[in-house]
């Protein structure tokens, strides 16, 4: 029996998403495993794609009726259309919206997972949106619906799965936010994400230092010593496969990312820029701990280029395919 179809959310409706959606759907629509419905006003994107063949319906069910021959929409009317590459704080609540509901489809199953559009956040904050991008709302949303979790951004790029434990906060701040237990959390819930959605019962964890050389025994700091080796200790005693802290600049070629199955990074940085050297255009984002799929592509709104037909595609159409094969790996 197959899937639910996967939800694809608007995001910034001035940046590239327009674009990238419709590029997605040529290279997807003879793909049913990659079935997906957009949430959007499907006028603009059609406008902003002369000759894409978009079909509004009315529950995502009839997705796969119309997925081969045209993009289907759930319609939801933008207050303004903008013009490309120009911001209109009369769009956030749209967007804002478009989050919220994709979330309420995926705990009604009638989607099998979601997949979100870049947003553009300064316009968000305009209308008070108050969290940090789309990981931080979509766990605030999901503890409104009674489950609270411990949510994990785990970048992909080919064969590298990376997380950072620290996320989106000054440099400077890092050490104080590195505790035990935020590698600890963030490592049993990425154990359980590996097994569930990707087929790897027993998966194996490495984890980086946070200092040069991995701190060198102390000479070059001592977060090592006093918080990463015991969390990993705990994390060995709980029957979990860890190795490390590793030296960060070793820690990423080819020969020492098949000793693992996804790395756990100290702060934002160790993390991104391997992924983005990898495969700058396919990285992904997915989010993991949540009560439901998600995955969205590791680029911005690009709203320098929007409008033109330039922007890339590929980490949309690989987060969408990503989604679909998690979607069917948890049936």
């Amino acid at each position: 029996m197959a899937t639910a179809p996967l939800v694809l959310t608007s995001g910034e409706p001035a940046g590239v998403g327009p674009e990238i959606t419709a590029k997605a759907w040529e290279a997807l629509h003879e793909d049913p495993a990659a079935c997906f419905v957009l949430l959007a006003d499907a006028d603009y994107w059609q406008a902003r794609n002369p000759g894409l063949p978009v079909e509004k319906i009315g529950d995502p069910a009839q997705a796969r009726g119309c997925f081969a021959r045209a993009l289907p929409v759930l319609h939801r009317p933008l207050a303004v259309h903008p013009a490309p590459g120009l911001i209109d704080a009369a769009t956030a609540p749209h967007v804002i919206s478009a989050i919220g509901e994709a979330v309420e489809l995926a705990f009604a199953g009638t989607v099998s997972g979601i997949v979100t559009n870049p947003i553009q956040k300064d316009a968000l904050y305009a209308a008070g949106f108050r969290h940090q991008g789309h990981t931080d709302y979509l766990a605030h949303l999901s503890a409104l619906h009674g489950h609270p979790v411990q949510e994990v951004m785990m970048l992909v790029a080919d064969d590298l799965r990376a997380i950072p434990v620290t996320v989106h906060i000054p440099l400077k701040d890092v050490p104080a936010a590195l505790t035990g237990e935020a590698i600890m959390s963030q490592a049993r819930v990425t154990a359980r994400g590996l097994a569930r959605y990707f087929g790897i019962p027993r998966p194996r964890l490495a984890f980086t230092g946070l200092n040069p050389h991995a701190g060198e025994n102390g000479m070059m700091g001592r977060e090592e010593i006093d918080v990463i080796i015991p969390a990993l200790k705990q994390l060995q005693k709980e029957g979990l496969d860890v190795l490390g802290p590793l030296s960060a600049d070793t820690a990423f070629h080819a020969e020492a990312r098949a000793a693992y199955d996804a790395i756990l990074c100290m702060y934002h940085d160790q993390a991104l820029i391997p992924v983005k050297t990898l495969d700058f255009h396919g990285g992904i984002n997915v989010s993991l701990g949540l009560p439901f799929i998600r995955t969205s592509p590791d680029h911005g709104t690009a709203l320098g280029i929007a409008g033109r037909h330039v922007a890339n595609p590929k980490s949309l159409i690989a987060a969408l395919r990503l989604a679909a094969r998690m979607a069917g790996a948890a049936a």
